[in-house]
């Protein structure tokens, strides 16, 4: 069976992330036996970028690689694993927000548009969007909920 990283090389729709973890030096890393679950970008969901952003981080490798392993999670999930799971702690040490129905599949900002590809090493699940980290202060206010501000 093919490693997460033999599936993204062989998919054209991962182009940019393959790109993205060339760059950074993770691919040896992503083809470690793992386990891992990756919530991976396709090529539309780096293209809603701001433009220069991809640039700009191949130029600034921690921030790369701090986003990249914000997407990967120590494991093996499969989207029925993660039923009643709100939460996941990413490789980068930040939380990883889940919500999951009978209609939906979300991690973070993002919908995953195909989940459980197998790999050797783990699970990978394409999303949308690239997930953006949410700071720490965000999470009392999320757990209050009392999201709407009042005037």
């Amino acid at each position: 069976m093919p490693t997460i990283v033999d599936i993204a090389v062989n998919n054209e729709g991962f182009s940019t992330l393959v790109t993205a973890v060339t760059a950074a030096s993770l691919v040896e890393a992503l083809q470690s036996p793992g386990p891992f679950t990756v919530f991976a970008p396709n090529d539309p969901a780096f293209a809603k970028l701001p433009a220069g952003t991809i640039t700009t981080l191949v130029q600034n490798i921690p921030q790369l690689s701090r986003i990249l392993t914000y997407h990967v999670v120590a494991g093996k999930y499969k989207r029925e694993d993660l039923i009643g799971v709100k939460s996941l702690t990413s490789l980068e040490g930040s939380q990883i927000d889940l919500d999951i129905s009978d209609e939906a599949f979300e991690a973070n900002n993002a919908t995953v548009i195909a989940a459980d590809i197998e790999a050797d090493n783990g699970i990978i699940h394409v999303i949308d969007t690239v997930m953006l980290m949410r700071p720490h202060w965000v999470y009392p206010i999320l757990e209050s909920g009392q999201v709407g501000i009042k005037a």
